[in-house]
């Protein structure tokens, strides 16, 4: 789900592809299928949703990677880790090897999964099978740890940040029916890793279950999907729009599972744009080369222009 233009309602006009030709005599817009046009709002809607939602990517507000044994951390002039939000002294962390704790400010009105937060804790990363998500400023702020690497880091949200509450919306690229294309899966062999960089620089194997081999304008194309085998797939890929009206760094697909024949739907009007297009505080795996396309893919979400104003 992702995509949005200046409203639902341009979004949803956008599915039609404008006819073109002299004064005289220019031809009717190509007609859409309802269903399809029902499909794509329902599934922009949900994008949308997602990352407007008051802990969604545009609210993300700070990233801070802890770099010593224990960090005060707050909005003061006095903490070891500043925050753009929140109490002027939220807390202390604190790491021995693997484990880390989070002990709060003395009066700090804090929660933990919903329910008030008065000791320590044991602070559990994104990587954890139970992250731990600390709630201040009446549950408009969060706290959680992220783990890359051999790092942490600290990830901050807010529902007030101005990248969510001046969030601008989303636009499309007109796409359509015959961007929804089927691709045969090819598995690779088990076990396969493809090396994947993110923005920090950060190199990480990541399953690497099989490509997937469609055709387009007359021309074999092929992707590499990541994902374990038997699971559903996701895709990084760049294409001739990239910097040319689409993000820069590419853009995301996910996608359900090979069926019993190895036949998977690409569908290109889901593609969608990466955290870092909306907030300088993602850590946001790239495309590989692999997947790096000499085809212009004009469906999915286009650009984001971000607003202009404060944190």
């Amino acid at each position: 789900m992702r995509t949005w233009g200046r409203g639902l309602g341009a979004a949803v006009l956008a599915l039609g592809l404008a006819g073109c030709g002299d004064k005289e005599a220019a031809p009717a817009p190509a007609a859409v299928d309802p269903a399809f046009a029902a499909e794509q709002q329902q599934w922009r809607q949900q994008r949308y949703t997602e990352l407007h939602a008051p802990d969604g990517w545009t609210s993300l507000v700070g990233l801070h990677w802890l770099e010593h044994k224990a960090h005060y951390i707050g909005s003061g002039p006095g903490s070891g880790i500043r925050l753009a939000v929140g109490p002027a002294k939220l807390g202390m962390v604190a790491h021995r090897g693997d484990i880390l704790t989070f002990t709060p400010e003395r009066g700090a009105a804090l929660t933990v999964d919903g329910k008030p937060l008065t000791g320590q804790i044991r602070f559990q990363s994104d990587r954890d099978p139970a992250p731990t998500l600390i709630g201040f400023d009446d549950g408009k702020g969060q706290l959680s740890l992220i783990h890359r690497g051999e790092r942490y880091a600290l990830r901050v949200k807010h529902a007030d940040a101005y990248s969510r509450t001046g969030f601008t919306g989303l636009n499309y690229w007109p796409g359509g029916p015959d961007w929804r294309i089927s691709a045969r899966f090819v598995p690779h062999t088990a076990g396969k890793t493809l090396p994947i960089v993110d923005i920090t620089g950060l190199t990480t194997e990541m399953p690497n279950s099989g490509a997937l081999e469609f055709e387009r304008d007359g021309k074999a194309w092929r992707l590499e999907a990541l994902g374990e085998p038997g699971r559903e797939l996701f895709v990084i890929f760049g294409d001739r729009t990239s910097g040319h009206g689409s993000y820069p760094a590419g853009r995301y697909l996910d996608l359900p599972a090979p069926d019993a024949s190895g036949k998977v739907v690409i569908d290109f009007n889901h593609a969608y744009n990466p955290p870092c297009a909306f907030t300088p505080f993602a850590t946001c795996p790239l495309t590989p080369p692999e997947n790096r396309l000499d085809l212009k893919v004009e469906a999915g979400e286009q650009a984001y222009h971000t607003p202009q104003g404060g944190v």
